[in-house]
């Protein structure tokens, strides 16, 4: 059954928006199933459908790719219970024991510990702040501007002794990361989602004139593509993960100075290869930049200008015919708050998503969605526009800028509008879908089941043709052609 005629609103809305951005008319009919429905999570937000439209869309704009090698299109479907679950992938790892069986790896303490803080809080003024307290800089950095302890308690006395506006700039002018409790419609009132609101949800611009970019030859849409991925934690790796289901390679550059969240680079790195490269150390950046020049996708993830200040950023789209680069970030391409760096709890609380979700359960307050359905939907967003590119730059030749971000997500979840009956929705899978879902593979942490990639393609099953790398232990060059 075709997205056009499903029951499901969101679903169909959503996937007929993202074919706005490919630019190419609507897919066939015939060509894309989405099955079922939400609600999966308690919340009256439609989050699997949402993602299964984005994962549907992923497979149009890799058929793209596809129909230019082989000139046959494939038969795509995605199911809204397994998209969904894909936003909580830490919930479906499994480690294997000594005894061969597996179980489940928790997250750690610390993890815990910034969740149970990083919410939000009530203010002296009736407003609601989240402070966000995740990697220790960052965290450290929150923390001195309310003068509080790392403890829940602490951190809501605190708060309370704000006004909202107030508080929201001081963080921000402390390079830290939060944001005031708005509701969906003061979010469109206000200039930074009045600019996003007049921006597609993927906005793909081209940067500097060129031939058209032939594929390279392979087996799959995105072979021969190489991704200079870097970004961590949490929307940025998923989008490098999603061009590797594809067939692209995908070399991930992090440093061992930088603060991570280990089950979170586990779970993004499936198909990767994984370096360290320290752009503090001039000889260092010069091979990422060489890296940078031989790439076809450089995705950069970091807050706005890191990666600029060592010849990192957008502009070098411009200075190699084909080239793409990818932005991924809170607040988006432009507006007053485009320089500010956020995370998926800032994205949900600043757009609305936490105001609707609160409204809708327990006591009213403002409450963050179960599943960062923020950064996920966000990768996906990334790897959709990489794909799109591709396929301009094959068609039309130039260099393109595509940016995504986190609010533009979020406010693409909530046009989907709401779903009821809620209360009692599962929010996890069943043994049973759980294990018809896994993949299992020897990684660096072991032999792990993980959930696996969940669209569904007729020719070219989108999988990862290598395991999760151990951090950083690769070296900082390409394969052989």
């Amino acid at each position: 059954m075709s997205v056009s005629e499903r029951s499901a609103p969101g679903a169909a809305s959503a996937f007929a928006e993202l074919m706005e951005v490919r630019g190419l008319g609507n897919a066939a009919d015939a060509e894309v199933g989405i099955a079922g429905s939400d609600p999966f999570f308690r919340t009256p937000l439609r989050v699997g459908e949402a993602a299964a439209a984005v994962l549907g869309a992923i497979g149009v704009a890799s058929n793209d790719l596809w129909e230019a090698r082989t000139g046959r299109r494939q038969q795509v479907s995605v199911d809204v219970t397994q998209a969904a679950a894909t936003t909580r992938t830490v919930d479906y790892t499994e480690g294997q024991k000594p005894d061969g069986s597996f179980e489940h790896i928790p997250i750690p303490q610390g993890m815990k510990d910034m969740i149970a803080a990083t919410q939000p809080w009530p203010t002296k003024d009736g407003a609601w702040v989240l402070p966000h307290l995740n990697l220790p800089h960052l965290k450290d950095r929150v923390l001195g501007v309310l003068g509080a302890e790392f403890t829940p308690p602490a951190v809501k006395e605190a708060v309370g002794r704000w006004d909202a506006d107030a508080l929201e700039e001081a963080i921000a002018a402390a390079n830290g990361c939060g944001g005031r409790v708005r509701s969906p419609e003061e979010w469109l009132a206000h200039p930074q989602g009045r600019y996003l609101a007049a921006r597609p949800v993927v906005e793909i611009t081209k940067v500097a004139e060129g031939p058209p970019v032939p594929l390279r030859a392979g087996d799959r849409p995105a072979s021969g593509v190489r991704v200079l991925d870097f970004t961590r934690i949490l929307a940025g790796p998923i989008g490098g993960r999603t061009l590797a289901e594809h067939g692209a390679e995908v070399l991930m550059v992090g440093a061992g100075h930088l603060p991570q969240t280990p089950e979170h680079v586990r779970d993004t790195s499936h198909g990767k290869r994984s370096c360290f490269l320290d752009l503090r150390d001039a000889s260092q950046a010069a091979r990422a930049q060489q890296l940078a020049r031989e790439a076809d996708i450089v995705i950069g993830g970091y807050r706005p200008g890191r990666l600029a200040a060592n010849g990192l950023g957008p502009e070098i789209a411009a200075e190699k015919p084909g080239r793409i680069y990818m932005t991924i970030s809170c607040f988006g391409s432009g507006g007053p708050f485009a320089d500010r760096s956020g995370w998926e709890q800032v994205a949900q609380v600043v757009t609305g998503v936490a105001q609707v979700h609160g409204a809708a359960i327990g006591d009213g307050t403002p409450k963050l969605v179960f599943a960062p359905v923020c950064d996920y939907l966000t990768g996906y967003m990334a790897g959709y526009g990489a794909l799109l590119a591709l396929g301009r730059r094959m068609r039309e030749g130039g260099s393109y800028h595509v940016n995504v971000s986190l609010c533009q997500s979020a406010m693409f979840l909530l046009r989907q509008g709401t779903v009821g009956g809620f209360e009692n929705a599962p929010e996890r899978l069943t043994r049973a879908q759980i294990d018809a879902m896994h993949v299992t593979s020897d990684t660096s942490y072991g032999r792990l089941k993980t959930i696996g990639p969940v669209l569904r393609m007729s020719e070219t099953s989108p999988h990862w043709a290598r395991p999760t790398p151990a951090f950083g232990s690769d070296a900082p060059e390409w394969l052989a052609a």
